[in-house]
This record gives structure tokens, sequence and C-alpha cells, in this order.
């Protein structure tokens, strides 16, 4: 018997999302309330909290775009309601991706088409959300013990600690560089990855060169989302000269 094929774009999981969603955005709400009436209890003006407020919701427009970027491509295969919901509420971008597309390499589906089984959803879906959840008991329970000693090892030696740290930074991103080399076995096309890693590297120098030698601080909030569009931008001209599938 044939099995029924799994919408991950249907209405049970639209709504779902909308109720998660609408209750973090309440909570955010609550807390703007709370956190408003405090700095007029502590005499702060009116002009003052209303300047605060605009400038923080300016600096939240750099993280969006990368977060938009994200759901974008995560919805390709998973659809827009999970991508959304995760992350919207708890996931991270740097994340949900190699997780999302590791699992789906591991159970043998493609990442260039919607889901259309229940059971992968499923996988896909308890791999993003299980493994990211030891981070917030960690956060919760270590973070002060954790802080406490990186602070000993920088009072100590601040040298050191600073290696340690850009080591730390290193490992991490070595962990997701491996993604990149998956494909290399396919021929030329299975470059790809690599060179528009490449080019977002690039766009990214570039910016730190302006942001330190021009002096345009501003663009520290965003050099990051310009370096992922301008990378998705070049992977179209990259992905047809390479012979890959566009």
């Amino acid at each position: 018997m044939n099995q029924p094929v799994f919408d991950v774009n249907s209405g049970f999981l639209y709504t779902l999302t909308v109720i998660v969603i609408l209750f973090v955005l309440a909570q955010s709400v609550f807390f703007l309330l709370k956190a408003s009436r405090r700095a007029k209890e502590l005499g702060i003006t009116g002009s003052v909290i209303r300047k605060t407020v605009a400038s923080s919701a300016l600096f939240t427009i750099a993280p969006a775009v990368a977060i938009l970027l994200g759901v974008i491509t995560l919805s390709q295969f998973l659809g827009l309601p999970f991508p959304w919901l995760r992350l919207s509420v708890l996931g991270a971008l740097t994340y949900e991706l190699p997780a999302a597309t590791t699992t789906a390499s591991a159970i043998g589906i493609s990442t260039s088409q919607a889901v259309s089984s229940a059971a992968d959803f499923a996988a896909i879906a308890w791999v993003m959300t299980l493994g990211i959840i030891p981070g917030i008991f960690l956060v919760l329970f270590g973070l002060k013990k954790i802080q406490g000693g990186l602070n000993n090892i920088r009072q100590r030696d601040t040298k050191w600690g600073n290696i340690m740290m850009d080591s730390l930074f290193m490992g991490m991103i070595s962990a997701f560089t491996g993604l990149l080399f998956a494909d290399i076995r396919e021929g030329l096309s299975g470059y790809v990855p690599l060179v528009v890693a490449l080019i977002s590297a690039v766009i990214m120098g570039v910016c730190g060169i302006l942001i330190k030698v021009c002096k345009i601080k501003w663009l520290e909030q965003y050099a990051m989302p310009i370096s992922m569009l301008g990378a998705m931008a070049a992977s179209i001209p990259v992905t047809a000269l390479m012979g890959g599938a566009v």
C-alpha cells in the first residue's frame, strides 16, 4: 500500500508554528513593557527610552537578514513552518543548517527537493532539536563556572587566554568546514561549495578592511549578511560554470 506523501507545508505545521511564535512575541512585549516601566521609575526620560528601543530595533535588522537567509535555505527541503519556528525561537544558522543537511545525507535523501516522508522529516527534526538541547542546560548550570575559568586563565596569562579562545573558535569553524569537501568526489561540480565559501570569505575580508582601515563602524553589524548574500548571488554563475545544477 502506498503511503500518503508528507506535506512539509501543511496547515497543521503552520498552526503549531504560529502558536509558538505568538507566545514568544507575547513574552517580548511583556518584558518590553516591564523594562519601560522600570526605566521610568529610575527617572529615565521617555525620549531616551524611545531612542534606545529604536536603536535596538535597527541593530536587529542585520541578524534578521542572516536568519531569513537560513529560513529560505532550509525551506527548500523542510518547508517553511519548521525552519521558521527553529530560527525564530531557539536555533542558530551555524547549527541548524549543518544538522539538517548532515541528517538528510545520513538517511540518503536530497536537500534539493521537499521531504516527502514523515519519518525522514521527523528524523531531521529530532536531530536538530535534541542536538541543541544540551547547550541550553550547559548555559543554565555551567556558564558561571566556565566563565569563571576563562577569566582566571586570562588574568594569569592574557596571551594564552586569547590563544585558547581563538583555538576554540577555529575548532568550531573546522567542524563546519568539513562539509565543504563532502561532494568533491562528484567531479568539478563538487568543488562549488568550496568556491562559494572562498568567495564569502573574500567578501568578509573586504568588509573587515573597510571596518578597520576606513573606519566604517556601522558595517560591523552587516558584514555577515553582506557576505552571505554576495556568496549566494555568486553561487549561481559559479555553479553554471562548474557544471553543477543551478
